[in-house]
């Protein structure tokens, strides 16, 4: 059924996505915040060359510092990154949808098995030893397929869309961490700026 909902590399993708969801090693948004107000530090006393050497983790925030570095304009480069995150927001809602699909036709799938079993063990019933048997064969097929769509499909639905609201948040301070840097923004005023994105507990100096 999803097959048919989706074409075959859609949920290939949306489970490549699943597995990096559980697999995630991303720094947690107050880190990339640090990470970012040094930078914006080297290129306030140097210059955006200062930047062209910096090793960076994260692709996407290294994939800004580079255009940056190389003379491309910073509404340019906003316009490009923004288009990015709208990229892989749509991508992460494709996964969404498949593994919530999948959730909520599990049961019905289970149900059809456990009619199919029915089917069967009526066709039996003259041999009153097959029925409970049968029976027990029948309603597995309604348990699996529960547990699949409340311990598998939906739990895993609802891991994506954490990830999606963190990474998104993350993107979001990559994207004004690049803006700062690129208009020579006091290191100060920029970390207040980006640490409006984190929850205050987490707004540690």
């Amino acid at each position: 059924a999803t097959l048919i909902m989706q074409r075959f590399p859609v949920v290939l993708g949306a489970i490549n996505i699943a597995l990096n969801a559980f697999l995630d090693k991303s720094e947690p948004p107050e880190k990339m915040i640090r990470n970012i107000v040094v930078l914006s530090g080297k290129a306030r006393k140097g210059g955006l060359l200062a930047l062209e050497n910096e090793k960076i983790k994260n692709p996407y925030l290294a994939r800004g510092i580079r255009m940056a570095v190389d003379g491309v304009d910073p509404q340019e480069i906003i316009q490009i990154m923004r288009i990015e995150l709208r990229s892989l927001l749509q991508r992460h809602e494709t996964g969404h949808k498949v593994f919530r699909f999948m959730g909520a036709t599990a049961p019905a799938m289970g149900m059809i098995g456990t009619l199919i079993g029915l089917v069967q063990m009526l066709k039996t019933m003259n041999d009153p030893s097959s029925i409970g048997p049968a029976m027990a064969v029948a309603l597995l097929t309604t348990f699996y397929g529960a547990v699949l769509a409340f311990l598998i499909f939906i739990p895993i639905a609802e891991k994506l869309e954490d990830r999606t609201k963190n990474e998104k948040t993350t993107l979001e301070i990559i994207i004004s961490g690049i803006d700062g840097i690129t208009k020579g923004v006091n290191q100060s005023i920029l970390e207040d700026k980006l640490m409006a994105f984190v929850a205050p507990k987490m707004r540690r100096r």
